[in-house]
């Protein structure tokens, strides 16, 4: 048992290992996808976004990172931005239309019988959103890690209006891409956003997390 324990333990640092270089990294493994799929890099993109933001057990994926730095090696030619832009805003209008499926049909069964894969704190930090900014949380959520993936299947499950759902699932998916994709078109090869690069992506973590901080020091400054 302790032998079964300690190798899932590693297993679960392993991945965490991996999955923080690839976040750090993703300039690298970019040119490494670029040029052993070519064509075929627009089709991983798009299932990354698309998984990102359609599928509640996966919100961990790269979202802002992968999207500026995909805008950076569009800017050198080895993508091109209009082709990025319009499949990667596909992707991400399809994914919350998805995870808004799911949360219609499959509701909040889903968080009591799999609560190890659908944490319960999400939901509750999802809900707060709502309660704060109303249907804009659509739009908004887009900016927000973790509350990207599960604001849309939140709508579902409380019954939003579809067509009231997709105008923002729209706007804020094209919102969202062309942020991120054409802020790294026209600034990720500035000399010193190129030489820095990974500042740059951690900034843009930390900034992409920034709305959840604020949030949490307001939390704690009304609590006491």
């Amino acid at each position: 048992m302790q032998a079964t324990a300690r190798w899932e333990s590693d297993l679960r640092m392993t991945f965490i290992k991996n999955f923080i270089d690839f976040i750090l990294h993703l300039d690298k493994y970019l040119v490494v996808i670029i040029q052993n799929y070519g064509a075929f890099t627009y089709f991983i993109l798009f299932l990354i976004v698309f998984a990102e933001t359609g599928l509640v057990i996966t919100p961990f994926l790269p979202g802002d990172s992968l999207l500026f730095a995909a805008g950076t090696f569009a800017a050198i030619g080895s993508l091109n931005v209009i082709a990025l832009f319009i499949i990667l805003s596909v992707a991400a209008i399809l994914g919350d239309t998805v995870n808004y499926s799911i949360g219609k049909y499959l509701g909040a069964k889903a968080f009591q019988k799999y609560p190890g894969i659908f944490k319960k704190e999400h939901l509750d930090k999802t809900h707060k959103f709502y309660e704060k900014y109303g249907n804009k949380t659509i739009v908004l959520a887009r900016f927000v890690p973790i509350v990207r993936t599960f604001a849309p299947f939140i709508a579902g499950v409380g019954k939003m209006k579809y067509i009231n759902f997709l105008t923002y699932n729209i706007v804020g998916g094209i919102a969202w891409v062309a942020l991120f994709v054409f802020g790294g078109y026209f600034f990720g090869n500035i000399p010193f956003v190129k030489n820095n690069f990974l500042l740059v992506i951690i900034f843009i973590i930390i900034l992409s997390f920034a709305p959840i901080i604020w949030e949490w020091w307001n939390h704690k400054r009304n609590k006491k």
